[in-house]
């Protein structure tokens, strides 16, 4: 924007001293050369009075001298007849054309211009004539255009430095809008402006300020209702836990338990981060996927065998090494169980279901989950948050979490036919995995298994 201020006040300044100049420079050369003029021909006037007295070559000689231009070499005085005093530059013909016309009048010639000026004298006529050399007709000239050109030159400067100045503060004010978008863009809700500047960019950042006020606040009381719903799940946990304590001993107990002590710490976690409580353990950047998977396939595996679905778990074996992905290992968590909830959920019981984690290269992670369920009818509206239709009890928010969590760490979520009949989630995560020769384990194998298969 700066440069192009300045390149459209040094194109206008210029057009506008060129306009100024050249008619200027113009008026300049006819003044001298009126001027050159003008003076040839009060000399040749000058010549009358001594010519009305005498016409004596040897008494004119003295009058001659006495001018400028007869000093120098630049007139003569054709008397009648065929004398003549001074220098004459004249031809023949302009002579006797200007004693027959009687009236002054001038004439080109070699290195400048002539002068003739008739002079009638008892009957007869005597003409004066002054040279004028091409150096008269410009005297000064060059002088003029420089000192104009000179003139154009600062003018033309001075608007570049003028259009230098109010540029750098409408850039300045501009980019300091643009920076604090970025940081507002950036999470900082803090950032505000100071108005400066055009009336126009003052004005945005009046605009700035109010959105971001009205951003923070909108952020604020979202925030607060997130941690007001989150603290009403209080009590109905507070019942679960009181419940799965009086359910004894054994697995299915124990799992119960598990999964009560593991939703109140979600439903904590949430609180504090919508208060922006500083936790005393900070959570780590990145997780191990292998070991989250077989965390969270541990927990689904006694309501598959519940519900007598045949299931199987590949490339996430212990022995296998760690899958590191840039991903919380909560947000990881919520993502599976998103992914194994929708199979639960929306596929009939003894429906088979396959995860699958496959490391191809530094980079890549893609975790499969698939299910022999009838599949997703829209994929693209499944993937948009809040418009998964999936009945009774879903909030269509589970596979936008998915998408949430694979894009945040540089990947991506793809919807596709399960070999098994149904649907499958392809979960690319971005950079942070382990390399491939890392993988020994075996691949396939089936951790739990109904119907003796």
């Amino acid at each position: 924007m700066r440069s192009t201020v300045l390149r459209v006040a040094l194109a206008v300044t210029t057009m506008v001293a060129l306009a100024f100049l050249i008619p200027l420079g113009l008026v300049v050369r006819e003044i001298a050369r009126d001027r050159a003029f003008s003076d040839a021909e009060r000399q040749a006037a000058a010549l009358q009075p001594a010519l009305a007295i005498t016409t004596d070559p040897v008494a004119l000689e003295p009058a001659l001298a006495k001018a400028t231009a007869g000093s120098e070499g630049r007139m003569a005085i054709y008397l009648p007849g065929t004398a003549v005093i001074g220098h004459p530059h004249a031809d023949p013909r302009d002579l006797q054309r200007a004693r027959d016309r009687t009236q002054a009048f001038r004439v080109p010639t070699s290195g400048g211009w002539v002068l003739l000026q008739p002079v009638a004298l008892n009957g007869q006529v005597t003409v004066v004539e002054v040279y004028v050399p091409g150096g008269e007709l410009s005297r000064g000239v060059g002088k003029a255009w420089l000192v104009l050109t000179g003139v154009a030159v600062a003018l033309v400067g001075g608007s570049l430095v003028v259009a230098d100045r109010l540029g750098a503060r409408v850039v300045r004010s501009a980019k300091s809008l643009s920076g604090a978008a970025q940081t507002l863009g950036g999470g900082d809700l803090t950032v505000r402006l100071t108005p400066e500047g055009p009336t126009e960019l003052r004005d945005a950042a009046h605009a700035f300020n109010s959105m971001a006020d009205r951003v923070e606040q909108l952020m604020a009381a979202e925030r607060e209702l997130a941690a007001d719903l989150s603290h009403r799940l209080r009590t109905p946990l507070t019942a679960l836990r009181l419940n799965a304590a009086s359910l004894g001993d054994g697995q299915v107990a124990e799992q119960t338990r598990h999964a009560v002590a593991q939703l109140e710490r979600e439903v904590d976690r949430i609180i504090r981060t919508a208060r922006r409580q500083t936790e005393a353990v900070a959570e780590p950047a990145g997780s191990d996927l292998a070991e989250v998977v077989r965390e969270r396939m541990a927990f689904w595996s006694a309501l598959a065998d519940d519900e007598e679905r045949d299931w199987r778990l590949d490339g996430a074996e212990a022995a296998d090494g760690p899958v590191r992905v840039p991903v919380p290992r909560a947000e990881l968590a919520a993502a599976i169980d998103a992914m194994l909830g929708n199979i639960f959920r929306h596929t009939p019981e003894g429906s088979p279901f396959a995860v699958t984690l496959h490391v191809g290269g530094p980079d890549t992670v893609i975790l499969l989950v698939a299910d022999g369920g009838s599949g997703i009818a829209d994929p693209e509206s499944a993937l948009r948050r809040g418009h998964g239709h999936g009945g009774d009890g879903s909030t269509g928010l589970g596979l936008d979490i998915v998408r949430r969590v694979a894009e945040t760490s540089g990947g991506a979520v793809r919807l596709e036919r399960s070999v098994l009949g149904g649907a499958q989630i392809a979960v690319r995560f971005g950079a942070g995995a382990r390399p491939p020769a890392a993988r020994t384990g075996r691949r396939g194998r089936r951790a739990r298994a109904k119907s003796g298969r």
